[in-house]
């Protein structure tokens, strides 16, 4: 037979001195212990009756524990870009971690870092915008747009860790209303040889201790290969193939595949000259290298090659009562020039693509659209530069109009 339930009241001092009071007893054949927190006695004697007469009529059932909800701490910005960088900084290559390291530390931390990321709202995220595009040094539209867009992705990671609901960086209405930008390139051969003659004159003139900088190599590696500026300073002689007559860029293209690109005569005799003179080859070295041996910065590239050239060119081109070229010409815009030359050799957009490196044919046709635009005789004298033909007769012609120009002047 079952033991009769029995119950009494328990008192305890708690650490400020007040009572707390519970029940005690038996149903069951198990001893039960109900706290009820600071009440009065006749509360409790109440209660504990209530409770025996449940137990009495096998009413009574032991209060289900109900566990309190985790409370997530939420980190601030800075917390989780940090724990974003980390995590993802060695999937980036050299090139993208410098530019999101200045879009976070110039721009994204000094305005979001000590906020919590559940209270970057759209209101937020505008202001920042508003205050970008405001002062006396604003922010280009391009780059606003670059630094939300990465807010966007960081945000994105908290999302989906159910860190918060919403990415107010994905809004499109967020989005600064951008121009389509100047893109620079060598429209025609003329150009093109002032700048490769531009850089063959300054490596005659180089000191000793500068010999090493071959200008017009690298430039022709560029205008008529298409290497990307990384492409250039990273390329190594096992990298160029000139039995084959193919260049290998190192990278691969967005189909995961290695990128090659066809050695073509102009070229093919920039680095036979080059191979020439550097005597015996370890294929494992860099084909531009520094005077110790290592890899040239991006930098380098910039102002020692390609601004010495065009500096030099310009200079030439005024001496002769010609054009300038065209107006900021960066290591991608050469890039730019030989998708154009190999429209004037006549190769199609998928040949294009291909060594280009692309996936999406936009630029491809929209440089084709450009270059259908040349004259068959600018075609031919395209063709005869990127093939290696004399320049001697385009040379002339530059001659007869500077003189036509000079002959109506003095009339």
């Amino acid at each position: 037979m079952a033991r009769p339930a029995t119950g009494q009241i328990v008192e305890r001092a708690d650490a400020t001195g007040a009572i707390r009071r519970s029940l005690r007893f038996r149903a069951g054949g198990q001893r039960h212990t109900v706290p009820l927190g600071v009440v009065s006695r006749a509360d409790a004697e109440r209660e504990l009756a209530c409770v025996m007469a449940d137990v009495a009529r096998g009413l009574w059932k032991p209060p289900a524990i109900v566990e309190a909800p985790v409370e997530v701490e939420v980190p601030t910005f800075h917390e989780f870009a940090e724990d974003w960088w980390v995590r993802n900084q060695a999937q980036l290559a050299e090139n993208t971690r410098a530019d999101y390291r200045w879009r976070l530390e110039c721009h994204l931390l000094p305005e979001f870092g000590e906020r919590r990321i559940d209270r970057i709202d759209f209101n937020a995220v505008e202001s920042y915008i508003a205050g970008k595009l405001a002062g006396d040094r604003p922010l280009s539209a391009r780059s606003i747009n670059m630094t939300v867009t990465l807010l966007g992705a960081i945000l994105e990671r908290a999302v989906k860790r159910r860190l918060i609901d919403h990415n107010p960086a994905k809004d499109k209405d967020l989005r600064v209303k951008e121009r389509e930008p100047v893109r620079s390139y060598l429209s025609a051969a003329g150009q093109i040889a002032a700048l490769l003659d531009a850089a063959g004159e300054l490596d005659r003139g180089a000191a000793s201790n500068r010999r090493h900088i071959k200008r017009r190599a690298m430039l022709a590696v560029l205008v008529f290969a298409g290497l990307r500026i990384n492409e250039l300073c990273a390329l190594r002689w096992r990298d160029v193939d000139l039995a084959a007559g193919w260049l290998h860029t190192g990278s691969k293209t967005d189909a995961g595949r290695d990128r090659v690109v066809k050695i073509r005569g102009a070229l093919r005799d920039e680095l036979l000259t080059l191979r020439a003179g550097r005597g015996s080859i370890d294929q494992d070295a860099y084909v531009f290298a520094t005077g110790r041996g290592g890899r040239m910065s991006d930098d380098n590239f910039r102002s020692r090659v390609l601004r010495a050239a065009v500096g030099r060119a310009n200079e030439n081109l005024e001496r002769a009562d010609l054009p300038p070229l065209p107006d900021k010409l960066t290591p991608h815009s050469l890039r730019r020039t030989f998708c154009s030359l190999l429209y004037a050799l006549g190769e199609d957009p998928g040949t294009v693509m291909d060594e280009m490196g692309h996936t999406d044919p936009a630029l491809a046709l929209r440089v084709y659209r450009q270059s259908m635009r040349r004259g068959e005789d600018e075609k031919a004298q395209m063709r005869a530069l990127v093939e290696g033909g004399v320049w001697a007769n385009m040379g002339e012609r530059r001659d007869k109009e500077a003189s036509k120009t000079t002959g109506r002047r003095a009339a």
